[in-house]
């Protein structure tokens, strides 16, 4: 396991949105939120649990109090607590734009998980492995998992449009307000409070932040937890230098996995071999590729030279690509060789390829390898443990689409949108606030170089951010040494937080 404290955070998209748009249901809404509630037990870090589990819609209205949305979420609510100040409630979703929360609810914090094989291998077919989860946060807080608008069974109702809601500040209003109305009606407003996202998730804090930190009627948060870090987007792109430097370390841990390296070069210290990664990246290939034909050619061939040992790549392919290696053709050209492709959200996952002459890969075995299961588990425990009599169709990904960028002063698009400004903000006006920040060393979606390249930023203070790193992906909980050391991670993130 790598594990490292540092100053720092970061993050990135799934970029994923593909699906039809969500129609406003006209005629179909239910005069009140179905609401379905449960009681369970479950065993957590050693303690056993006994919680009220409440899974259903909460309205949003218009300043009218006409209901524009049904945000659909799930609580699970310690029994037997008798001071809420002293009971912290993490509100906890995905990311996208327009995945639910299904992704943490059952591969991590929720009460009940799905097992998969741990080293990179496809789900297969139903029946899968759903059991209760020991690294549930359930003896530490109170978990709020909240599907934004478009995802899971959320949805806008009646004349409102769903566009409303799919932008990087409409989100955030809408999150916003939800939170806002869950504190008021469970009458936890002097509870510790946490945000904990992935992914876009991550952009989602940033802009919630903006959203609810930053004025008059704020909601001050404890801390914050960033699961695959994706705030500076310039830093994850792999179409500029920033964001193919961000990208680098990442490729070499990626070579190391597949042995596409001379690991004796390093007498198999792979802990060496990052630095040296990482070192490359800011101190020789970025300058060469920023000085572009101001660089001469001896020190253009040296940094080909490193490139193709550190990332396994041949040298003449780095010499023809300029050194610029795009995310889509290092997956398809680092086991070419086998007819496979690595990929994007674990670069542990290898999938076959129709050919060996692919410039992109035709999919994500990263990706394929893991959706039917969770879907499968997020609709098995909704219908059979929490009661959940719903019909509709359960969007776990792809929603939403037309998503607006424009985010104000935390810059326009996808490309150079940047919300961690405000999470830097934020902190500077809340002496309280912390941040964690988890990395999975073979993520080439949200990679861990690019995080520790915006929270090395001075704007932040290091003494209340934390970085740590897992060996797996996008996904570390996938990996069972590593959800057992996020698990630990978060829990202690917590607890400190309520000494």
């Amino acid at each position: 396991m790598i594990r490292s404290i540092a100053a720092g955070l970061a993050a990135l998209v799934l970029g994923v949105s593909g699906a039809a748009a969500q129609a406003p249901d006209t005629e179909n809404d239910p005069r009140e939120p179905r609401v379905f509630e449960s009681r369970g037990e479950v065993t957590a870090n050693g303690q056993r649990v006994r919680y009220r589990a409440i899974a259903g819609e909460t309205f949003l209205r218009d300043e009218n109090g006409q209901a524009t949305a049904a945000i659909f979420s799930t609580s699970y609510i310690r029994e037997g607590v008798s001071d809420p100040r002293t009971r912290p409630v993490a509100f906890i979703f995905n990311g996208g734009p327009g995945s639910a929360s299904l992704w943490l609810h059952m591969g991590v914090f929720g009460p009940v998980h799905l097992v998969l094989p741990s080293e990179a291998e496809d789900d297969g077919a139903a029946p899968y492995d759903i059991r209760s989860n020991p690294h549930t946060l359930l003896d530490q807080a109170d978990l709020v998992f909240i599907d934004p608008v478009g995802t899971g069974y959320s949805r806008a109702l009646g004349e409102a449009d769903p566009a409303q809601f799919w932008g990087v500040n409409e989100d955030a209003r809408s999150i916003g307000q939800f939170i806002r109305i869950w504190l008021t009606e469970n009458r936890r407003w002097n509870s510790p409070k946490y945000l904990m996202g992935e992914s876009y998730g991550t952009t989602r804090i940033g802009a919630l932040m903006n959203e609810m930190e930053l004025g008059w009627n704020n909601v001050a948060f404890n801390g914050v937890v960033l699961i695959s870090v994706v705030m500076e987007m310039a830093n994850a792109r792999p179409d500029n230098p920033l964001g193919l430097t961000g990208l680098l370390p990442g490729y070499a841990a990626t070579a190391w996995y597949h042995n596409r390296v001379d690991r004796a070069e390093w007498s198999n210290d792979f802990n060496a071999f990052l630095r040296d990664a990482r070192d490359f990246a800011t101190d020789e290939f970025l300058p060469v590729l920023l000085r572009g034909h101001d660089v001469d050619e001896a020190r253009f061939n040296a940094a080909a030279v490193r490139m193709a040992e550190l990332t396994g790549l041949s040298e003449s392919y780095l010499r023809s690509s300029n050194l610029r290696v795009p995310l889509s053709r290092f997956r398809t050209e680092i086991l070419r060789e086998q007819g496979l492709s690595v990929g994007r959200f674990d670069s542990r996952f290898a999938g076959q390829e129709p050919d060996s002459l692919r410039e992109n890969p035709e999919g994500d075995p990263s990706g394929y390898g893991i959706s039917a299961g969770y879907t499968a588990a997020m609709r098995e425990h909704y219908t059979r443990n929490l009661g959940v009599d719903i019909a509709d169709t359960y969007v776990t990904l792809g929603g939403v689409r037309n998503w607006n960028w424009n985010a104000g002063e935390a810059g326009g698009n996808n490309s150079y949108l940047n919300t961690s400004v405000w999470l830097e903000r934020a902190m500077r006006q809340n002496s309280d606030l912390r941040v964690l920040a988890t990395n999975g060393i073979y993520d080439l979606a949200t990679p861990f170089f690019g995080t520790e390249m915006t929270f090395n930023q001075r704007g932040y203070d290091p003494s209340r951010v934390t970085l740590t790193y897992y060996e797996a992906g996008h996904m570390m909980y996938l990996h069972h040494p590593s959800i057992e050391q996020l698990a630990r991670d978060v829990r202690e993130f917590v607890a400190a937080g309520n000494r």
